[in-house]
């Protein structure tokens, strides 16, 4: 753990990881633009609580007046919410400009990746994770969240990769670095609205305390890279496949219609699919995210429990 002016923990946060505690990293582009005002601030607060009722403590993530907070309170959290897309998307590459600059930051997964990192928290919860993007053969469009695996030892418990990309490649990239999948009593990658991709994971685990286990040796073996949990969304709550698809090859059609490019693909994406399915896609999200929220935590206890390494 980097200690730095530029980053600042809450005090529960700060008393947790002193005791040797579980906290779990969230992050804050969900909020300020994943979702609109209310259902964002509605549905990050709930999240933080799924992790309390679990066991761990929330530490929401994101830049405020130039600080890497690792710890929100409420109205920091509905600030995000109402600022919405005025707030700059902040990965790795933008941390030190933001800083700077004394701005405000909604972390994507690779920068609260980075910025848990420097807190000195080691399990973060999210939607699903970036990665290649389809045609990224011609066009290079990688999610920052694949190097930021590679080179940053944070579990990243997720329902598997956004199913709008090319969710093969983005296997492929993951394994070149080096990076395990897990999945949470699944033998294959969950496709963020749906259960199953067609792709297997590396390896199916279906406690726990042992993807904590795992997770500790890796450290313990010096190794440098995340790790991911592919956790699927409860069957009562995912999308049919060839709906969903279908609805994501119209996006993606409209996407490159109105040459939509780079870190706006993504958003862009995701409300088109909303819009589409009727509010079915918002709907799942939510619930991937708590369902998420709640392994992360029991994760992050028994890991808390293995002391030091």
């Amino acid at each position: 753990m980097l200690q730095t002016n530029w980053v600042v923990r809450s005090a529960e946060v700060e008393e947790t990881l002193a005791a040797g505690g579980p906290v779990v990293a969230l992050e804050s582009t969900i909020i300020a633009h994943g979702m609109p005002y209310p259902k964002n601030v509605e549905t990050a607060l709930a999240v933080e609580q799924v992790v309390r009722d679990n066991g761990a403590i929330p530490a929401t993530i994101a830049i405020i007046n130039g600080k890497m907070r690792a710890g929100l309170s409420v109205d920091e959290i509905e600030l995000l919410g109402k600022e919405g897309a005025a707030v700059p998307k902040a990965s790795r590459r933008d941390l030190a400009v933001l800083a700077a600059r004394g701005s405000m930051g909604a972390t994507t997964v690779a920068g609260t990746m980075a910025v848990a990192n420097l807190a000195g928290i080691s399990v973060f919860c999210t939607g699903g994770i970036g990665g290649v993007h389809r045609g990224a053969t011609e066009t290079m469009d990688i999610s920052a969240d694949l190097e930021e695996l590679a080179r940053t030892p944070v579990m990243v418990v997720c329902a598997g990769a956004k199913s709008i990309l090319d969710l093969g490649l983005t296997l492929e990239y993951l394994e070149t670095q080096g990076v395990p999948v897990l999945g949470y009593k699944t033998d294959e990658l969950p496709a963020f609205y749906t259960i199953s991709s067609g792709f297997g994971v590396d390896y199916r685990v279906d406690d726990p305390a042992e993807i904590a286990r795992i997770f500790k040796a890796q450290l313990e073996l010096g190794s440098r890279q995340g790790m991911v949990v592919g956790n699927p969304i409860p069957e009562e709550f995912a999308m049919d496949r060839d709906y969903i698809d279908a609805k994501i090859n119209e996006a993606l059609a409209e996407a490159d219609r109105l040459g939509i490019k780079g870190k706006d693909t993504t958003p862009f994406l995701l409300d088109a699919i909303q819009k589409a399915t009727a509010g079915k896609s918002l709907e799942a999200n939510i619930q991937l995210v708590l369902n998420n929220a709640a392994l992360a935590a029991q994760i992050a206890v028994e890991y808390s429990k293995l002391g030091p390494i």
